[in-house]
């Protein structure tokens, strides 16, 4: 942080406690006023002084990691006396990706087990492996962790098989989760009316697009004598990405190869059937349809339904003007290897692509901008089996995709006080509200999930560009707020759909069956999922997950 912004954020905080004590004189005591803006000046204090560590457009080190533990451990202090777990070890399991996640987690927590004297063990999954490591573990009867770093999506199969630990109302009131965005709130991280998460993070899908390609004049030139619809620009629907996406095929921007909308067409485990969704979210989630994966009174897929035929379709035809060997590009690929390196100029990912685009070694942290995915000019109807065209234009369905991270406490800890407790206030400190501004702001792996996450001033004091930072937290609070949003079910097993469908997609984009063959193959395998995981129980927790 230089010293023109911190003068900046001084100013803010400064006006802000004038307008506190104008405001409170009346009401409150000498006393009380001063205690209030003390604590007000030092929270304020805190968020600016670790906004500044390293600095934006700096890659944190462990170091930097520790530091922030360190300055955020007010919340632990409150709850825990120093050296109050020593001899409590607890193992932790979660991933290991773009060395983010757990490496991060690492640093954050190391001043946490220094002050109680608990030790963590770690165990590291990559993404493509979580699912199956979780399942076997539920299968056998025998986790192997006290902790998890686990996505909501995942609740059915542990918190429904009771594997889980009920959090403590100390620990609600440490993490403040009043100030979590509405969608993240309940049921999100309950199950049965009782409370088992604390959220580190905010998922959903938006769309990143090069500012250069689609403000570039020979662009505009070229595209119009092609007799292209409308005027070149950053588009808007799915319509206008496939088009743009074939025109870009051979041209260049800055005498560099620019290519269109990059297609993970790579499996990840299940994750990367988040990717095929939110192509197909625009064309299946009808504004007046709370569903679109499953119909909610049979549980029968709709993923062979013609609007997901329609997006298996969309990226068979764009494979052909996407960079060589797209096939093989996973959604780690497509972000960090191929977008944020320059390579493509649309892409829809999870929001680390944000903090990424403006940390070395990104080259496109000038000219990227930020929109909720696009939308459709039609919509297709599953309960008229017609497509439509909305009176108000083209049908916007953000993709809400996972539901975001939390760390999760198992039942295995709760015959121990101890141990209990200092699982949950390593899962606390995590998930402070100061610490979680924090990872939104660095490349973590984690995007913003809180109310006071999109105050715009603190980024811009922390380093940010203003434009930039006001289209990246845009786009992700349009999204989670988002009247049609697609959430996904919380229902036992849920990545064995993700993942039978990644298989089908795989052997369609191979060209071993055409979109309709390949999706009813996939519809087929998640109907004989439904039945061996119990049809009339899916369907009970499918309505309470998007509350009908």
């Amino acid at each position: 942080m230089n010293i023109q912004q911190y003068n900046h954020l001084t100013g803010l905080q400064l006006s802000r406690r004038q307008v506190l004590k104008g405001a409170a004189l009346a009401t409150m005591s000498s006393s009380s006023l001063v205690g209030s803006l003390s604590r007000a000046f030092a929270q304020d204090n805190l968020r600016a002084q670790i906004l500044g560590i390293p600095g934006v457009g700096i890659q944190p080190t462990d170091a930097d990691w520790q530091k922030v533990g360190e300055l955020c451990l007010g919340g632990t202090r409150s709850n825990v006396a120093r050296g109050e777990f020593t001899g409590v070890e607890l193992s932790f399991m979660g991933l290991n990706s773009q060395n983010v996640h757990n490496v991060v987690f690492r640093g954050l927590l190391k001043p946490w087990e220094t002050y109680t004297g608990a030790k963590i063990t770690w165990i590291d999954l990559i993404q493509a492996d979580y699912d199956t490591h979780l399942q076997q573990g539920i299968a056998a009867g025998m986790l192997d962790f006290d902790m998890a770093e686990m996505g909501a999506p995942f609740e059915g199969d542990v918190c429904g098989n009771g594997l889980a630990s009920e959090m403590p109302d100390w620990v609600r009131t440490q993490v403040d989760m009043d100030d979590y965005v509405n969608y993240l709130k309940g049921p999100v991280g309950t199950w049965d009316g009782k409370r088992y998460r604390v959220s580190i993070d905010g998922d959903c899908h938006t769309f990143s697009y090069r500012t250069d390609v689609f403000s570039d004049p020979d662009l505009a030139a070229a595209w119009k004598a092609a007799g292209g619809e409308g005027a070149w620009g950053r588009p808007r629907t799915w319509q206008r990405v496939q088009a743009a996406t074939k025109f870009l095929k051979g041209k260049k921007v800055g005498g560099k190869d620019v290519f269109g909308y990059l297609d993970p067409a790579k499996g990840a485990g299940g994750f990367g059937f988040y990717f095929l969704a939110s192509r197909a979210t625009a064309y299946a989630k009808h504004p007046d349809d709370k569903a679109w994966l499953f119909d909610v009174d049979t549980m029968k897929p709709r993923v062979n339904n013609p609007a997901f035929v329609r997006a298996i379709q969309d990226v068979i035809d764009a494979l052909p003007s996407e960079p060589a060997d797209q096939i093989n590009a996973d959604p780690d690929t497509t972000a960090f290897q191929q977008f944020v390196m320059g390579t493509g100029s649309m892409l829809s990912w999870w929001g680390d692509v944000g903090p990424s685009a403006r940390t070395a070694p990104s080259v496109v942290g000038n000219v990227v901008s930020f929109d909720i995915l696009p939308g459709s000019d039609d919509v297709y109807n599953s309960k008229t089996k017609m497509w439509e065209r909305l009176a108000g234009g083209p049908n916007f369905a953000p993709n809400m995709a996972f539901l975001g991270w939390g760390v999760y406490v198992m039942a295995s800890v709760d015959s121990d006080d101890k141990k209990k407790k200092a699982a949950w206030s390593a899962a606390a400190h995590l998930g402070g509200k100061d610490i979680s501004l924090w990872t939104s702001v660095y490349p973590t792996g984690l995007q913003p999930y809180r109310n006071s996450h999109f105050n715009i001033p603190e980024w811009v004091a922390a380093g940010y560009s203003e434009a930039f930072i006001t289209s990246y937290l845009d786009a992700n609070k349009n999204s989670y707020n988002h009247p049609n949003a697609a959430i996904e079910p919380r229902i036992p097993g849920i990545f064995r759909y993700y993942s039978a469908a990644e298989d089908g997609l795989a052997r369609i984009y191979a060209g071993q069956s055409d979109a309709q063959t390949g999706a009813d193959a996939i519809a087929a395998a998640w109907e004989n999922l439904t039945d061996q995981i119990g049809r009339d129980k899916q369907i009970e927790l499918y309505k309470a997950s998007l509350g009908v």
